[in-house]
């Protein structure tokens, strides 16, 4: 058995030592998922692309994402550290190659916190013109939401991990009341039109399985807290396998359910702005619509939580190996919390969002659009993580067949992802995505390039 990185090395970061459990390990990685918002949000849009193909769109997708859990899950059996899926990168790619998975990655958590918290504030005042016909400032809700994020983050990282566990878990049991009822109620037969893809096209199916990865980016980030959480080289690749399957099967279920209550009563999922609303009126309990909007109201919140405590870790570590200013490596004396990577991640994650709202975009439109751009530096790291896993296998002396099989499968699934990105060409705002991506990522190289020259960019733990 290969010999396995003493966890001595990965604890001084200031960071507190093994106290969180299996499930609340497990919380990190659903949390940043929100898989609550997928049945909510993100199904419509997949369906708009993919009509009777969404259930199948959400298969291919549950399987690219297993690829890739399996690979992090394999590098997390053998190492922990803060800097997830950065510091994977980091053990055998060049180091540009691994400056540009820790750029990505960071972008990719901070934007997804930026589209949460547009989701938020769509999400609050449904419910505030639903109860009183007065909605508030989508600025102000935007700051408030990442304001208590950041406030709960830099004071524990257990009561943040305990938090989000029991508001998913309320949430998803919400939703899958409603979704079974469903079922129940249209009997036991099966959706036809959706087993045989009526109306399906072949590019419907793709862009829709590149939205519908939207859906589990963050599934890995448990691996942030390889620090923090207990017995970790355990812990975390069994909540990296178990987040991806157990949101794959909720988003399977759900796509099915959707577009076949839809059907039953004769509307569109597509253009849908409340869909939960729809099925529960099907299932025949209209109470459950609101509650689950509610449901999917705090979800944002715990995502908004859980992309800030994730981005976080991964810019201390990013600042110990040189990719960021040194003042970051800072954690906070009581709370052992990374306060100052929290500072400056919350606000980058709500910054834009005011931006956007100023500006009058709607809080689903935040929630595309930046969701959207996120998915760009998932893929990249998701991707460069894969086909690193071969030469840090065979360097353990724990290579086999399998280990370079599945890698290849998931760096070409991630190859497919992006490529179903990039063409055609998306209009208007998403097609000016990849060039704030590159943009962004020249940024960041050019800073690696310049801090290089002053000092040997290194790994520094895990």
């Amino acid at each position: 058995m290969a010999a396995t990185e003493p966890l001595s090395q990965v604890s001084g970061f200031g960071l507190r030592h093994e106290i969180l459990s299996g499930l609340e390990t497990l919380a990190q990685s659903v949390s940043t998922m929100a898989p609550s918002t997928t049945p909510v949000a993100t199904i419509p849009l997949v369906c708009a692309l993919a009509g009777n193909g969404t259930w199948l769109a959400y298969v291919l997708a549950t399987g690219a994402v297993f690829l890739v859990a399996w690979c992090v899950s394999r590098f997390a059996k053998y190492s922990a550290s803060p800097g997830s899926l950065y510091t994977y990168a980091c053990k055998t790619l060049p180091p540009p190659l691994s400056a540009a998975a820790a750029w990505s990655l960071l972008l990719a958590y901070v934007a997804t916190g930026s589209s949460v918290i547009g989701g938020f504030y769509h999400y609050a005042n449904i419910l505030l013109h639903d109860a009183s016909r007065r909605p508030l400032s989508t600025t102000s809700l935007a700051i408030f939401v990442t304001a208590i994020s950041m406030a709960i983050a830099w004071r524990d990282v257990k009561i943040s991990a305990r938090l989000m566990l029991w508001i998913e878990a309320a949430s998803l049991t919400a939703i899958f009341a409603v979704v079974i009822l469903v079922l129940f109620r249209h009997g036991a037969h099966l959706d036809v039109e959706q087993l045989r893809l009526s109306g399906m096209t072949g590019s419907g199916l793709r862009l829709g399985l590149v939205l519908a990865l939207f859906s589990y980016v963050g599934f890995e980030s448990a691996t942030t807290l390889g620090t923090e959480a207990r017995d970790p080289l355990r812990t975390i690749p069994r909540a990296v396998l178990q987040s991806a399957i157990f949101s794959g099967l909720i988003f399977v279920v759900c796509a099915y359910a959707e577009v076949l209550g839809f059907r039953s009563a004769g509307l569109d999922l597509s253009s849908s702005p409340a869909p939960m609303h729809v099925l529960a009126s099907v299932g025949g309990v209209p109470a459950l619509g609101v509650l689950i909007d509610v449901g999917a109201l705090v979800s944002l919140f715990a995502g908004t939580l859980a992309c800030i405590t994730a981005a976080a870790r991964v810019l201390l570590l990013m600042a110990h190996n040189g990719l960021a200013h040194a003042s970051l490596r800072a954690t906070h004396v009581r709370n052992a919390t990374p306060s100052r990577a929290i500072l400056v991640t919350g606000i980058a994650a709500v910054l834009p969002v005011v931006v956007l709202a100023i500006r009058g975009a709607s809080g689903l439109d935040v929630y595309g659009w930046l969701g959207a751009l996120a998915t760009y530096g998932f893929i990249v790291t998701y991707a460069l993580v894969s086909i690193s896993l071969p030469r840090y296998l065979r360097e353990l002396g724990v290579l086999h067949p399998g280990s370079q099989t599945i890698p290849a499968l998931a760096f070409l699934a991630m190859l497919f992802a992006l490529a179903g990105n990039l063409y055609p060409i998306p209009e208007g705002p998403y097609g000016k995505l990849p060039l704030i991506y590159l943009a962004y990522l020249a940024l960041g190289m050019i800073w690696f390039f310049a801090s290089a020259k002053s000092r040997r960019v290194a790994p520094s733990g895990g």
